[in-house]
């Protein structure tokens, strides 16, 4: 038993001391770290991130530079544009009354030789030296007054414009449309007010732009006695002075 005390003991003492002289993993991972922590404070600042910090920047700035020059070229190029525009609306507007004024001269020396020439001599002048502008706004504001409270009511503008791009005297449609339809109250079918052919639109819109196109391409600029014989031959007199005196009224 004193033996086995003993032996024991001396296992204890020999477990315990070494227990005592083993290193301890914690203290040695904290000398680690802290000579890392220490390393790292003492070592050099990398000239590679500082290089690429200095170059950042100069991109930065070279980029700012580059946009505010590319903003002043499209500016420029923009302003360009609009200059070009503008230059080609007035030489297009220049040529829609050059074009007007030299058809009205023709159906002016036509309506001179006409059998109706002392009436068609009564008839206002349209004046197309204004612009387009001032043309579109004037004959809608005429056209709307004689219009006003039939089913055409509103379509001074449509007429107006349709005038302007086809080169057609402004009143003449409006009064063929009383003179056909008592201003699109009795139309043979939808939207024909003019007795026009077999024809039918889908609009008033729509049947006044094909209309003053018509007039433009198979009749002339304006109402002549010659018109009247090609538009209804069986009662051209007739519909010649009922369509001037409504002229006449705009």
């Amino acid at each position: 038993m004193g033996c086995a005390s003993l032996a024991l003991a001396g296992c204890i003492g020999f477990g315990v001391a070494s227990a005592g002289n083993a290193p301890s993993e914690e203290g040695a991972f904290g000398l680690d770290a802290s000579a890392a922590a220490t390393s790292a404070e003492q070592r050099p600042v990398s000239m590679t991130s500082t290089s690429a910090a200095v170059d950042d920047s100069s991109l930065e700035s070279t980029s700012q530079r580059d946009i505010s020059l590319n903003v002043e070229a499209i500016d420029e190029q923009l302003e360009a544009e609009r200059k070009a525009a503008e230059e080609l609306a007035a030489a297009e507007e220049a040529e829609r009354i050059a074009a007007a004024e030299a058809a009205k001269a023709v159906q002016q020396q036509a309506a001179s030789q006409d059998a109706a020439a002392a009436e068609l001599a009564a008839l206002p002048d349209v004046d197309w030296s204004v612009g387009e502008e001032a043309f579109v706004a004037e004959w809608t504001q005429r056209i709307d007054a004689y219009l006003a409270g039939s089913p055409l009511a509103g379509q001074g503008a449509t007429f107006a414009q349709a005038a302007w791009n086809n080169g057609v005297d402004p009143r003449w449609s409006p009064a063929i449309a009383n003179t056909e339809s008592s201003k699109g109250a009795i139309c043979f079918l939808p939207y024909n007010a003019w007795g026009w052919g077999s024809s039918s639109w889908s609009s008033w819109e729509e049947a006044i732009n094909a209309h003053v196109a018509g007039l433009a391409s198979g009749y002339g600029y304006s109402l002549t006695y010659a018109a009247a014989q090609k538009y209804c031959p069986p009662n051209y007199d007739h519909w010649f002075h009922n369509t001037l005196s409504q002229m006449m009224i705009m």
